[in-house]
C-alpha cells in the first residue's frame, strides 16, 4: 500500500489522539477518587449500624434510669405518707411498725440512688460513645462529599478532553486517504496503530529493529507503507529513523 510520507506522518497525530481518547475515557469511567468513595460508603454503612446499636444501648440505660427515678418517687411518697401517719398515731404498736417501714424505705431509697448514680455514669459514657460515632460519620460524610465533588470535576474534565480529542481525530481522519485510515484502524486493534521509527527503534513497541529488518526498510520507497516486524504497527520513517 502506498501513501505520501506527509500523510504517513499524520498517522502519528492520529495515534497520539487515540491514546488521549483512551486515557480520557478511562479517567471518565474511573475517576481517581471512585475507589475511595466506594470504601467510604461501605464504612458509613458500618458506622451507621454501630450508631444504631449505641443509640439502642443508650436508650436502654435512659429507660432504666427513668424507672429508678420513678421508684424513688414512689418511695419518697410512701415515706412521706408513713411520716404523716406516724405523727398522728397514738398507738405504740402502729408507731413501731411505721418506724420500721420508714427505715426500710430509707434503705430502699439509698439503694435506688446508688443504682441511679451508676446508671448516670453509664449514660454519660453512652452519650460520649454516641457523640464519637456521630462525629466519625460526619467526618466520613465530609470526606465523601469532598471526593465526590472532585470526582465529578475530574469526570467533567475527562469528558471535555475526550470530546475535543474525538473531534480532532475526526478532522485528521477526514483529511487522510480513507484506505490509509482503514489500514491504520485495522492495525490499531492489535497494536499502537502507528509508531515513529527513531534511531532504529519502533516507538510503537520500543523494540530495536534488527539489521536485516532495517535493510528491508531501506529498500522500500518513501511512499510505501511499512509495518514494524515486531508489533505490526505502521512504521513512520523520517530523517530520525537511522536508515
Amino acid at each position: 500500500m502506498k501513501a505520501s510520507p506527509a500523510d504517513q506522518r499524520r498517522l502519528l497525530d492520529l495515534a497520539a489522539l487515540d491514546t488521549a481518547i483512551a486515557q480520557a475515557d478511562g479517567a471518565r469511567r474511573n475517576p481517581p477518587a471512585a475507589a475511595r468513595v466506594k470504601e467510604l460508603l461501605a464504612q458509613r454503612q458500618e458506622y451507621s449500624v454501630e450508631l444504631t446499636r449505641l443509640l439502642g444501648a443508650r436508650d436502654d440505660i435512659a429507660a432504666d434510669l427513668a424507672r429508678l427515678e420513678s421508684d424513688v418517687a414512689v418511695v419518697d411518697a410512701r415515706s412521706a405518707r408513713d411520716a404523716e401517719r406516724l405523727a398522728s398515731t397514738s398507738s405504740a404498736k402502729d408507731a413501731q411498725g411505721l418506724e420500721h417501714e420508714i427505715a426500710s424505705l430509707a434503705k430502699r431509697k439509698s439503694d435506688l440512688e446508688d443504682a441511679e448514680l451508676d446508671l448516670m455514669e453509664k449514660l454519660e459514657g453512652a452519650d460520649a460513645a454516641v457523640a464519637a460515632q456521630e462525629a466519625l460519620i460526619a467526618t466520613t460524610n465530609d470526606e465523601g462529599a469532598r471526593l465526590s465533588a472532585e470526582g465529578k470535576a475530574a469526570v467533567a474534565d475527562a469528558t471535555a478532553r475526550l470530546e475535543q480529542a474525538t473531534r480532532d481525530r475526526g478532522a485528521i481522519a477526514e483529511s487522510l486517504p480513507a484506505e490509509l485510515v482503514a489500514r491504520y484502524d485495522a492495525v490499531a486493534t492489535r497494536s499502537a496503530g502507528a509508531g515513529l521509527l527513531r534511531r532504529r527503534t519502533c516507538e510503537g513497541c520500543n523494540m530495536v529493529l534488527s539489521g536485516t529488518d532495517l535493510n528491508t526498510l531501506r529498500q522500500l520507497a518513501d511512499d510505501e507503507v511499512a509495518t514494524c516486524p515486531e508489533c505490526g504497527c505502521i512504521l513512520v520513517r523520517t530523517e530520525e529513523s537511522g536508515l
